[in-house]
């Protein structure tokens, strides 16, 4: 089925180029034939203006030459007339005849367009006929460029369109996996909770239980997380100050012994509008890809700038680092550096701090071997 539609498309797309190269073609030829009959309709028309010039015509000659002449209403030209060195106009602006710079840009551009028809009498050159393209043919000469032009807009919006519906087939996607693993999750976890306060009967050791319940109450976060995915979350007004404290101490105490955490927040409270499991999720993930590019031993630094309107949360490892033209692609689904792993962490958190929160995350900083800062911004709230 995927082969098939690879083949439509690919056939779709050679039919296509074939029919835009046609209508290019074609137009190409036209346009040129066009310029062949101007050049055709010219020399007839310098052939009149030498016959009118001579002095020894009859003066049925002489009619025919000058309605030949006077038949010219389209096409823009210069007539120099060589020893008073005078020009004449005709179908031009009368402002760019007179005026000598405007002129002579003129003669230059129609000198481009086509070869200049002197106009000889006995061996003797007289005049000088410079002549550009009609109007018509100026319009037909931006065809090609306007259709170009018009078929890369609707590539363009098909291209768009279709990310669109795959991005939203994707989301729908995400949205049952996350609610299923979160189902899934739920069935045991009740268990679990039951099999504790039976275990409180029995009269179990008190910190077997109490830690047990934390690993309990981190299960009902961790459903929690995924059952919000494709639903729209409740954003509460929050100190992003507490929640990214709280959620540092939970990281460092659950770290080796081996990563340094360091932490650097402001001493007053900054609100914004927040989903606190959402957004703790985020920090983990940022946290544990830093500790990852760490290879377990290193740095973690989380500093919390504030501006104006809005706040800036930095979260730094001594890790390998990124390479510059990876900045972005990090947050693409299913990139990854690792040997196992899916590649979701940083694409989830984009989701959640771009989509949910209105919010941006980058990465701010990197180089090889010198660690990675990343960075979420959120609006402020008043206080």
């Amino acid at each position: 089925m995927q082969n098939r539609t690879a083949l439509t498309r690919w056939l779709f797309s050679l039919i296509s180029i074939f029919i835009i190269s046609l209508i290019l073609w074609n137009t190409y030829s036209f346009f040129n034939q066009l310029k062949e009959n101007e050049r055709s309709k010219m020399k007839i028309w310098a052939t009149a203006q030498q016959e009118n010039t001579s002095s020894d015509l009859t003066e049925g000659n002489s009619n025919l030459a000058l309605t030949i002449i006077q038949s010219n209403n389209t096409t823009p030209m210069i007539l120099h007339s060589i020893r008073e060195d005078v020009y004449i106009g005709k179908n031009i602006d009368s402002l760019d005849l007179e005026n000598p710079e405007r002129r002579d840009r003129l003669i230059k551009r129609f000198s481009t367009e086509y070869k200049p028809i002197p106009i000889e009498f006995e061996g003797e050159q007289l005049q000088t006929i410079y002549y550009g393209n009609s109007p018509i043919i100026n319009k037909i000469k931006y065809y090609p460029a306007a259709l170009i032009l018009i078929i890369i807009l609707f590539v363009l919006a098909l291209y768009f369109f279709y990310k669109t519906s795959k991005s939203s087939e994707q989301n729908k996607l995400w949205a049952g996996m996350a609610k299923e693993t979160a189902h899934q999750i739920g069935t045991p976890l009740s268990s679990l909770v039951g099999w504790t306060e039976i275990l409180k009967i029995e009269n179990v050791n008190p910190e077997y239980i109490l830690e047990m319940g934390k690993d309990i109450d981190r299960l009902e976060t961790i459903t929690e997380r995924f059952s919000k995915i494709g639903s729209i979350p409740k954003l509460e007004k929050k100190d992003i100050v507490l929640e990214t404290q709280m959620a540092f101490d939970y990281l460092k105490r659950r770290s080796s012994k081996l990563i340094i955490f360091e932490l650097k927040v402001p001493d007053h409270p900054i609100s914004v509008n927040l989903n606190p499991q959402l957004y703790s999720w985020t920090i983990e993930n940022l946290v544990k890809n830093g500790i990852d590019a760490m290879k377990g031993k290193g740095t973690i630094s989380i500093n919390i700038v504030p501006t104006i309107k809005s706040v800036s949360i930095q979260i730094a490892d001594t890790g390998k680092g990124i390479s510059k033209r990876n900045f972005k692609k990090v947050f693409n689904p299913g990139y990854t550096t690792k040997k196992r792993g899916w590649g979701l962490g940083l694409s989830l958190a984009k989701r959640i701090i771009g989509e949910y929160h209105d919010g941006k995350i980058r990465v701010l900083k990197s180089g090889n071997d010198t660690g990675t800062t990343m960075e979420i911004v959120l609006r402020r709230q008043p206080e």
